[in-house]
This record gives structure tokens, sequence and C-alpha cells, in this order.
């Protein structure tokens, strides 16, 4: 049985884990990962954090951790880092300077396009193979291949028109901190939406909805997102993996995001893009107008969330939404499965 160091850290990466895992049969995993794949040295919620403030106290945890994976380096094949830059670039350099013969892969590359261009060098001298799922990315790297998008792999179940379920989801992302900072906002819509409501809760907070969310009385509780978004006409959704799965699936929604001001002011220090939301980003690359709206920081509040719920147009965000997954092609889990096997 062959044996693969993989560094998985955020919720999202280890959804696109789980189908790579499939088109991996025989081979055994090591590293940080959802304990569901396995026995992790560290589960990835050990390294849940919300922006450049909480990233201060895994930094120990950090160190530790890349001490660990690169001892393990040497009792496995080769190495797959999925995203979370912060972690994994250092990993790599660590792996590679001490073990220069394991072959690293990276998959869903850092966003070069969004800050840090400079870390490109890094990424290309320390790592094998790049595998990029956005399709513009070729423009800032030198040896990316484009592999396809992952939510192809994830996502088999597409709305076929405007749907009217009398249904709106709630999504108030997957981190303590970004959850409380919109509960209080979502709360005060919800008391003026008719129709059913779905509040999305990630599975493992299910033993701790009351002490993270608040009342929930007036929602239905689900604990898959692309669930929610699929049985729903309309979604508030906070910015993360959840906005580019809406506009994937067919969703009419508005991304939310609200910070705190000094993560938000650092951000806004550093990145230089004209959005947030993913799907927005990679349609400004393509030269088309933004998909969805965004509502950030102080434009996060009930009014202008219920605004947007009643005007927005329908119609033409399911036209765009068609459009988006034909720029991104097909699923990535395949041929990056492919890449690791050979």
């Amino acid at each position: 049985m062959k044996t693969l160091l993989v560094s998985s850290l955020e919720p999202s990466a280890n959804l696109h884990l789980e189908p790579l895992l499939k088109e991996l049969t025989g081979t055994k995993i090591e590293g940080i990962f959802d304990p569901k794949f396995g026995e992790p040295l560290y589960p990835s919620s050990d390294f849940s954090i919300m922006g450049f403030v909480d990233a201060l106290s895994k930094i120990k945890l950090a160190k530790r951790a890349i001490k660990e994976m690169v001892s393990l380096s040497f009792k496995c094949e080769k190495v797959l880092l999925i995203d979370s830059p912060a972690f994994n670039l250092p990993l790599a350099k660590a792996i590679k300077e001490a073990n220069p013969k394991t072959r690293i892969i990276y998959y869903i590359l850092p966003q070069v396009w969004a800050w840090k261009r400079k870390r490109v060098k890094k990424i290309e001298r320390y790592c094998d193979r790049l595998c990029s799922i956005l399709p513009f990315e070729d423009r800032f790297y030198n040896k990316s291949e484009f592999v396809g998008h992952p939510l192809f792999d994830e996502i088999r179940e597409f709305k076929n028109g405007v749907a009217k379920n009398g249904i709106v989801a709630f999504l108030p992302g997957s981190r303590k901190s970004e959850i409380k900072a919109l509960m209080r906002v979502y709360e005060e819509v919800a008391k003026s939406v008719k129709e059913k409501k779905l509040l999305a809760v990630p599975s493992h907070f299910k033993g701790s909805i009351k002490e993270i969310y608040g009342d929930v009385n007036d929602f239905e509780i689900v604990y898959d997102a692309k669930e929610a978004l699929l049985r729903s006409d309309f979604a508030f959704v906070c910015s993360g993996t959840a906005t580019l799965e809406a506009s994937f699936i067919g969703t009419p929604f508005v991304l939310v995001y609200k910070a705190k001001k000094i993560d938000y002011f650092i951000a806004k220090r550093f990145v230089k893009l004209k959005h947030i939301g993913l799907a927005n980003i990679i349609f400004d690359f393509e030269g088309l107008e933004p998909l969805h709206k965004e509502l950030i920081q102080d434009e996060v509040n009930a009014k202008n969330l219920l605004d947007e719920y009643i005007n927005l147009d329908r119609v033409r965000f399911f036209e765009r939404s068609r459009k988006l997954r034909e720029i991104l092609k097909g699923g990535s889990a395949k041929r990056v499965g492919e890449i690791i096997k050979n």
C-alpha cells in the first residue's frame, strides 16, 4: 500500500479531498485532515482560524506540526498540499530542504492573483506539480496545469430554471467568529421573510448550536450547505466556498462579509481585487460583469439584505450561472489522482 502525506487544513479543502481519495484506492494517507478519512497526525479543526489576528494564536502549533510532518515525509512516497498557503508553503520548504527527493503536489494553488505575487518563485521552487482549479491562473504561474474544478466532482445536481420553492437559505459560514458576526443580522432578516427558512450548520457544530448560533427556533437546521442551496430559491451566503457553490448550482444569493475591523483593514491594504466572491473574480478575469451582489462590513444590515432578496433579477442570475459552469469545464479529482499515482 502506498502512503501519501496530506496537508488539508480547511473545511473546504477536506470537501475537495473526499472525491480525490476515491480516485486513490489502495493509498494510505498520513498528516493533517478531517478524522473521517482516517487517523490524522492533527485534525484539521485544530487549525481553524478567521483572519490575521486569530492566526497569531496558532503559530506555535504550526511550527510543531511542520516539524512532525517533515519526519512523516520520509515514510511517504509523495506529499499533497491543499490550499492554506500560510501553512503549506513553509511546510513545502521544510520538507524539500530536509528530503529533496520527495515529490510535492500542490492542489488548489495560493491566490497570487489576489496578493503576494512574489510567492510564485517559492511555490515553483519547492513544489513539483501545480494543480490549478481556475482557468486564469496560468497568467501568474509559469508551470501550473489547469485540472478542472472540484465542484464538478462534488455537485451533480443543478437548478434547471428559476425556482419557486418558497424556501430561503441562510449560510453564516463555517467558523465561530464569522457565524457570530452574521447571526444577529440573519435573525433580523428572518423575521421579515415569510418563506420557510433553512439554516446551514457545519456537522462539527451539531452539539453546540445554541452556544454558537443562539436562538434558531425560526429555522430548519440543515447540515449540508449544498442541500440547503439546492432546496432554496434564494440564499444569504457568507463569503467563502459556499458563494461559489451557490453560483455553480444556480441559487440566487447575496454575498455577505463581516470581519473584525483590524482584519478587514489589513485585507484591504494588501488585497487588490474588485471583488471578494470567487465567481465575481472569475467573471472579472473573463471580462464579464459581476455575477452577484456583495455586501461588505457596514453594508451588512437587514435592510440591504432584504432589498437584494426582493429585487434581484433571478432569470439573469440563472443564465449567468450556466456561463460559470461553461468557464470551469469539468471536475478535477480524476486528473489530480492521475498526477499523484504517476
